[in-house]
């Protein structure tokens, strides 16, 4: 009897796993979890981040001297000549993580789409930006097997010399750019032009020509060339083409929220930026600068006590540090270090401020600098050196109604400021590159090392690189130099030490 009552249990037994088994796949199976990504979301994620630029306010303002602090600890880069590897931490992870990794899978998702080969193209030209953005900071980097970690299980890339990127970001940027199609299938998600081709175009090509004027001190016949293609396929010469990321309540500035955060009494316009602006009448001084009358701290920085007149500004001395700042400022008649002006952070550093990625005012100064080379022969200097310094003062009001600088002021401003044919026209023209690359670290640095302008002071404070030099590179990750040490090493025996002070391949 116990035989027949235990084999009845386990036949019952059975009989519920059948039940609970049937429609199993059916009753497990969660209907809303996505199961794919639209790849045109990718592609709006590298936007967004190659937007977002790191460790710009440590290290590439402070190298070209246009906002730094004098405190250190956390916010030790570029103002004290310092290697904080962990104060530009984000701009490795953020690029490789979010630019070059999405941009991958899309050309991965997309290559044998012929109905998405516009996509295709507009992520090889997002890529080729990420890596350069990547390659102007640090040199040789992971670039032929960069960004594969999932579609090719490539954990430890190894590095491509800088030469050799270079070499294919101008073939993609010129394939890409020239295959897209304005008869086909367009990407009207893409928040950058909405899936405009003929912005797109005017895109690609004025990153070409960006990457090209980068050669002019390694390989004058490829950037002439590459100059040339660039503006024979049109490149962006009005703002209304811009390469732009817009900013609003749901998704802030990462620099105007760090600047109206934490860091909000931390950073403040330098002297040499702010008296290249005063000495030479410039409105764009009234524009981006603020300087809070009478403060004593962070909390008597208040809207009452600030003014934005140009003969109010004062900027703060290079190589000052929390000892040394209170006698700068006492000097310079200031109640305290927290009186020197600043980017105005209710205007052009706000949380909803633009991020310019390309614009009209750069490639026309690139432009201006390729005529007085004699690369091209349309258009003068004087008028691509006009139209670039016009462009970046209307620019101004995209920030806030407040900063937009008057057609006359633009008109009086050139007048008093000619451009000047002859032996210091191309420092005139990049000067002009340096106000115009504004907010954008990245660029202000890889031009000012291109051309060698502004003719800037070094920064006097004694830190990791020779006394009266300059920040060439950023240095490696602490991560790679631990993870992927076999590859990086090899890097390093190729381009040099990594130190702040080696100067990189287009560099040299």
């Amino acid at each position: 009897m116990k035989k027949i009552l235990n084999y009845s249990l386990i036949a019952l037994f059975a009989i519920g796993l059948a039940s609970c088994d049937k429609d199993f796949d059916e009753i497990n199976t969660n209907t809303t979890a996505a199961t794919a990504i639209d790849p045109a979301f990718q592609l709006n994620n590298a936007i967004i981040n190659l937007a977002h630029q790191g460790g710009t306010l440590t290290y590439e303002m402070g190298i070209v001297q246009q906002i730094v602090s004098p405190n250190g600890g956390v916010l030790a880069g570029g103002n004290f000549n310092q290697d904080n590897r962990s104060a530009f931490g984000p701009t490795w992870p953020n690029h490789f993580r979010n630019v070059i990794r999405n941009t991958n899978d899309i050309l991965v998702a997309t290559k044998s789409n012929a109905a998405r080969s516009n996509l295709y193209n507009m992520a090889r030209i997002l890529q080729a930006y990420g890596f350069m953005v990547l390659t102007d900071t640090y040199g040789d980097i992971p670039y032929t097997e960069g960004g594969k970690g999932y579609t090719n299980q490539t954990f430890y890339p190894k590095y491509d010399a800088q030469s050799a990127i270079y070499a294919d970001i101008i073939k993609e940027l010129t394939e890409a750019t020239a295959a897209l199609n304005a008869g086909a299938a367009t990407e009207s998600a893409d928040i950058l032009y909405g899936g405009n081709i003929a912005q797109w175009k005017k895109f690609g090509y004025s990153l070409l020509l960006r990457a090209g004027m980068r050669l002019v001190k390694v390989d004058a016949a490829k950037a002439q060339s590459t100059v040339q293609a660039a503006v024979t396929g049109g490149v962006i010469l009005l703002n209304a083409d811009n390469a732009v990321m817009r900013h609003d309540a749901n998704y802030l500035s990462p620099i105007g929220n760090t600047l109206n955060a934490t860091e909000a009494a931390n950073f403040y316009l330098t002297k040499p930026f702010v008296d290249f602006l005063k000495n030479s009448n410039d409105p764009r001084l009234s524009a981006i600068a603020i300087r809070y009358v009478g403060a004593t701290s962070g909390p008597g920085q208040t809207v009452a006590s600030g003014n934005t007149t140009p003969a109010m500004q004062v900027g703060i001395p290079m190589g000052k540090d929390n000892g040394t700042v209170g006698a700068a400022a006492t000097a310079d008649g200031l109640a305290s270090f927290y009186e020197y002006s600043q980017a105005d952070r209710r205007r052009v550093a706000k949380t909803t401020a633009p991020n310019y990625l390309v614009t009209a005012a750069q490639t026309n100064l690139l432009l201006a600098e390729a005529r007085s080379r004699g690369w091209i022969t349309t258009g003068t200097e004087s008028q691509y050196y006009n139209a670039g310094v016009t462009e970046h003062m209307l620019q101004m009001a995209s920030y806030d109604p407040a900063s937009a600088i008057p057609a006359a002021s633009i008109s009086a401003y050139l007048a008093a400021n000619p451009y000047v044919d002859g032996p210091n026209e191309l420092q005139q023209i990049n000067n002009q590159y340096w106000v115009a690359s504004f907010m954008n670290g990245p660029e202000a640095f890889a031009n000012f090392r291109r051309s060698g302008f502004p003719a800037l002071t070094a920064n006097p404070y004694v830190g990791d690189i020779p006394a009266g030099t300059f920040v060439r590179r950023i240095t490696y990750p602490t991560s790679e130099l631990s993870q992927n040490t076999t590859n990086v090493n090899e890097a390093i025996s190729r381009q040099g030490a990594d130190k702040l002070s080696t100067k990189m391949w287009w560099d040299k």
